[in-house]
């Protein structure tokens, strides 16, 4: 879904989330800080940001996303990530600033962040919802992990060890394979850029509502990824695994699997908004960030 609009009117609540490691980041979260302050903008940082950036007394994550009109996020398409998380069950738009390598989910540079932030807040954007995934770990009858949220993906995957694992996998109670494989990924049509793409899956225009489903080198070679409806629900059981099975949350979380774990995968009802100003489409990205049509 995408849509232009003034979310935004006179002085707005704004958080500042970034990766607090960065030095680049630590001084974008100083410069964007002092813009929104001295426009008379109310501003909210992490503990984390503000304390390695020695600004004013930051709030905790329950603090940074109540009630606030926009959120900054300063950083590579991981902090992005990881603020899709935060912020979209509370539909707070994020600004996204690209301080990374590929900012694949982000269109705007440090070189212009603050010119097109003062574009935004003066209504000058367009918003794009970007679909979510809800997952949630069952054992025997208690679901002992969930719900959790994904931008990219949710994966299971194996260890270190040459072995594969066998999984049951069910779209809306309908048996599709006992998938033989080093694991399954799970993605929503952004996520279809990353590890789902590197697993032979497809690219997926990113407004779409459908559910990736992407065995991990399958045993056998016809078990191919499928694209099922968003309105689908996607259950896994694990059937049998030799050494550790992980589920990975935008590779960023993760909790260890049972024989005979569940795991639950559908859309989530929260999207995340991302705040755009630049002019290039889906199309664009994908020439100038990967490559396509260059000798």
């Amino acid at each position: 879904m995408l849509w232009s609009g003034a979310l935004f009117g006179g002085v707005v609540l704004v958080s500042i989330l970034a990766k607090a490691n960065d030095a680049r980041a630590r001084q974008a979260a100083v410069d964007v800080h002092a813009l929104l302050a001295g426009e008379g903008h109310g501003v909210r940082l992490d503990r984390a940001t503000a304390e390695a950036a020695g600004l004013s007394e930051g709030v905790g994550l329950d603090d940074l996303v109540r009630d606030v009109d926009l959120a900054v996020v300063l950083g590579g398409d991981g902090t992005l990530l990881r603020a899709a998380r935060l912020f979209g069950p509370e539909a707070v738009p994020i600004f996204g600033v690209n301080l990374g390598r590929l900012g694949f989910l982000t269109d705007t540079g440090p070189e212009n962040m603050l010119t097109v932030l003062r574009r935004v807040l003066e209504g000058d954007y367009h918003v794009q919802e970007r679909m979510m995934l809800s997952g949630e770990i069952h054992r025997g009858e208690e679901r002992v992990h969930g719900p959790f949220l994904a931008l990219n993906d949710i994966v299971i995957n194996k260890g270190a060890l040459a072995q594969v694992v066998r999984l049951e996998t069910r779209v809306d109670d309908r048996l599709v394979s006992n998938y033989l494989a080093d694991g399954i990924i799970f993605s929503t049509p952004t996520g279809s850029t990353a590890y789902g793409l590197a697993a032979g899956g497809p690219i997926v225009e990113p407004c779409t509502e459908v559910i990736l489903v992407a065995p991990i080198c399958p045993h056998i070679l016809t078990n191919r990824p499928l694209v099922i409806s968003g309105d689908s629900t996607v259950e896994c059981t694990l059937l049998v695994s030799r050494e550790a099975v992980f589920v990975t949350i935008d590779g960023q979380e993760g909790f260890p699997l049972q024989r005979g774990d569940r795991i639950r995968v559908s859309r989530s009802a929260q999207g995340a908004r991302l705040v755009q100003c630049a002019s290039k489409d889906f199309y664009d990205i994908l020439r100038t960030k990967m490559g396509w049509g260059l000798n």
